[in-house]
């Protein structure tokens, strides 16, 4: 059984998801924008928990449910929320977005998704990894497409791709009227390329404040900008 991963305010299991923790769902859930003040927040294919989790912490918001698909990850949500100090505001769901999405009527204010995205790299042995890594999985016409059903008139979605999609995942966002207004880039360093697109969508146009963030000034030597994003929940920061 691997160890859990120590938050500052919280542990998360990990040893029955495909994906364990890594630097994409840290951004996110550090990173997404919260001024809107949501009341109630859906997490699309919530592995761990870890993105509710941190919202939770974050947020005032009432209602933080969380969608996953398969069956071990979401066993694994329900117990990390259940062990959590914000149990009485976490839900999962075992479902299909799809079907979630026509059934449920309800509005989300706050909207956030770390995607399943290497659709063009080979398929391991491992079914349940490429399931979580694989875009097959949630192709981002689907994601979106739920998304604008599910998120309140004044809501707010969030999500992290990689860097070379993010001009086909606006464009793909503008078809059912999302667009974007914050994008923050990471890269790894100040001399490597591009890796991530953080992007907060609403329903409304308006000019994009772009940012760019830099992780490591040398190995294992963060920025502050990281430092300063990260610290509320990294138990060394």
């Amino acid at each position: 059984m691997s160890k859990p991963f120590q938050f500052k305010q919280f542990n998360v299991q990990q040893d029955q998801c495909a994906m364990k923790i890594g630097t994409d769902s840290v951004l996110l859930g550090a990173w997404t924008p919260l001024d809107t003040n949501p009341f109630s927040v859906l997490d699309i294919g919530a592995g761990t928990g870890v993105l509710s989790l941190m919202l939770a912490q974050r947020s005032h918001a009432q209602v933080i449910d969380a969608l996953e698909i398969d069956e071990q990850a979401y066993e694994q949500c329900v117990d990390n929320f259940e062990t959590s100090p914000w149990a009485d505001r976490l839900f999962c769901y075992h479902a299909d977005l799809a079907e979630f999405a026509e059934e449920i009527e309800d509005k989300y204010d706050l909207i956030i998704s770390n995607p399943p995205f290497y659709s063009e790299d080979y398929k391991t042995d491992n079914t349940q990894r490429d399931l979580a890594r694989f875009t097959d999985a949630l192709p981002f016409d689907h994601l979106l497409e739920s998304v604008s059903q599910l998120l309140s008139e004044d809501g707010v979605f969030t999500v992290i791709i990689p860097f070379k999609e993010e001009a086909n995942f606006i464009k793909l966002a503008s078809g059912v009227n999302l667009f974007p207004n914050n994008i923050l880039r990471v890269k790894g360093s100040d001399t490597s390329e591009i890796k991530r697109s953080l992007l907060a969508f609403s329903f409304r146009e308006s000019d994009i404040k772009t940012e760019t963030l830099v992780i490591e000034i040398e190995r294992h030597q963060y920025t502050q900008d990281y430092i300063n994003l990260t610290q509320d929940f990294y138990l060394k920061m």
